[in-house]
């Protein structure tokens, strides 16, 4: 029987996981969508990425009930393939959360501006001095304990959740069938050459169906969320039972949330509107109120996944570095059990970055996208670790489970997000030199060749990532 202890419960990491994964992203998904997808391929979509998402949630929960031992989402790539890939795996999974964090940055004053127009377009200077103050606020929250601010992430679930529920309520009660099934497939060219006045062919069911990952993607992390604290879990078996529940309720929340407005209003026409599309397609649907109502959702969404992202990241490098991943430095703990040096650095790479803001045009769209494809590689890392173990143990569903979720994984960034995966090798290389650091730390001699040419290819592709950029060749 499992022993109990005091620390996160089931409630708590339902919570994490669904207001971790619950942020800008269910606010702007009618819009994005709608500028690539009919409501059918939307609904096809959402079947593919559910069933890719429940892959990777069952494998989770198999992993966290027989490898209770493994704490950190990146300990199964560790265990799997050795020490230089779970380096590998949690690294991007630090670099996703930090990034995730700027993308909230950016949509929260973007938001704040229908209130105060000063702050529109959301990055400019004020915007990212109010930004900075709360980001350190929200750091300094954490640093006074990790457990105390995850349970304020159950509350802030609850106050986020609501006001999209009364959207989708919305949405239902002035549902209409024959807007919803005008151009089911998005093959009428009338709607095409009205998305956003562009013209642009939204292409066949295929097309529309692989546009549509990346944005469907972004909405789902954070479901490893109770995996990553799951050493400060209760009970260890609830992180997986957590995960489970949660992905079932955002899967209800993102299907409804995101297609139902297409039965309200034209999905061309909510493809045209200004992001978050949400807000203002409930501003037609509730004139007058509508729209302050899911700016203010929004705001304690964002808040909340902000939250989540500080906690994630820094709970990561504290294990990496327990597991001579990273220098002890990262895992050094202040009186209240928080890694407070892991905090400040995501704090002080997530400021710089939205310094970074003031001189880029689309910065929510592009720090999405690299936060998705960052995580994605410690996603897949999981998933092959579940295809690994089962195999071993001859647990031939599992181990199809885990096939499931690495091939969804892979397929999804190559269709849609390579270009991103390129510019993502950039952000390894500064970590490669605290790799290094603690291996040596660790008292070895030196690397291994694999390790040394995994680092000079990675290296590699960064550099050539930069040449493409600069060429043209990759755009965002």
């Amino acid at each position: 029987m499992e022993e109990e202890k005091k620390g996160i419960g089931l409630f708590g990491l339902i919570g994490l996981v669904v207001s971790s994964c619950i942020g800008s992203g269910v606010f702007a998904l009618t819009g994005q969508i709608g500028q690539v997808a009919a409501p059918g391929s939307a609904l096809v979509a959402w079947g593919v990425v559910g069933v890719g998402f429940l892959a990777l949630a069952l494998s989770f929960a198999n992993l966290g009930a027989k490898r209770a031992d493994l704490h950190g989402i990146f300990s199964y790539a560790e265990e799997g393939f050795g020490k230089f890939s779970g380096f590998i795996s949690g690294w991007g999974y630090w670099l996703s959360a930090w990034l995730g964090n700027v993308a909230f940055a950016t949509i929260l004053m973007s938001t704040l501006g229908f209130f105060l127009p000063y702050f529109l377009p959301g990055n400019n200077i004020g915007s990212i001095v109010v930004a900075s103050v709360i980001m350190w606020g929200i750091t300094f929250l954490v640093i006074r304990g990790v457990e105390s601010a995850a349970f304020l992430n159950a509350i802030v679930m609850i106050a986020k959740v609501v006001p999209i529920v009364v959207f989708i309520l919305f949405s239902i009660v002035l549902f209409n069938a024959g807007v919803f099934t005008a151009d089911f497939w998005g093959q009428m060219a009338g709607n095409a050459a009205a998305m956003a006045g562009e013209g642009v062919d939204l292409g066949g069911v295929g097309d529309q169906i692989v546009n549509c990952l990346i944005i469907m993607m972004w909405s789902f992390i954070g479901i490893e969320g109770a995996m990553v604290v799951s050493a400060r879990a209760r009970k260890k078996s609830e992180a997986g039972k957590a995960t489970v529940i949660g992905l079932v309720v955002l899967l209800l929340v993102y299907v409804g949330a995101s297609v139902l407005p297409f039965g309200y209003m034209p999905y061309a026409e909510i493809g045209a509107l200004d992001k978050p599309a949400m807000l203002y397609v409930f501003e037609s649907m509730a004139p007058g109120w509508g729209g302050a109502f899911i700016s203010v959702a929004l705001i304690v969404a964002v808040l909340g996944s902000w939250l989540s992202f500080t906690i994630l990241p820094s709970e990561t490098t504290s294990l990496m570095a327990k597991h001579e991943l990273l220098p002890p430095v990262f895992n050094r703990l202040n009186k209240k059990g928080s890694p407070q040096i892991s905090l400040i650095v995501v704090g002080a790479c997530t400021q710089a970055f939205m310094i970074t803001l003031l001189f880029t045009e689309d910065a929510y769209n592009f720090a999405f996208s690299m936060c998705t494809v960052a995580i994605v590689i410690t996603w897949a890392f999981a998933a092959a670790y579940q295809v690994k173990f089962s195999a071993q143990h001859h647990e031939w569903g599992q181990c199809a489970i885990g096939i499931v979720a690495v091939a969804f994984q892979v397929v999804g960034v190559l269709f849609n997000g390579w270009s991103f995966l390129l510019l993502t090798c950039v952000g390894y290389i500064p970590g490669f030199f605290f790799y290094w650091r603690a291996r040596k730390e660790a008292g070895a001699k030196a690397l291994a060749m694999g390790e040394k040419v995994g680092m000079g290819a990675i290296s590699a592709l960064g550099v050539l990532s930069l040449v493409l950029l600069a060429m043209g060749v990759i755009s965002f």
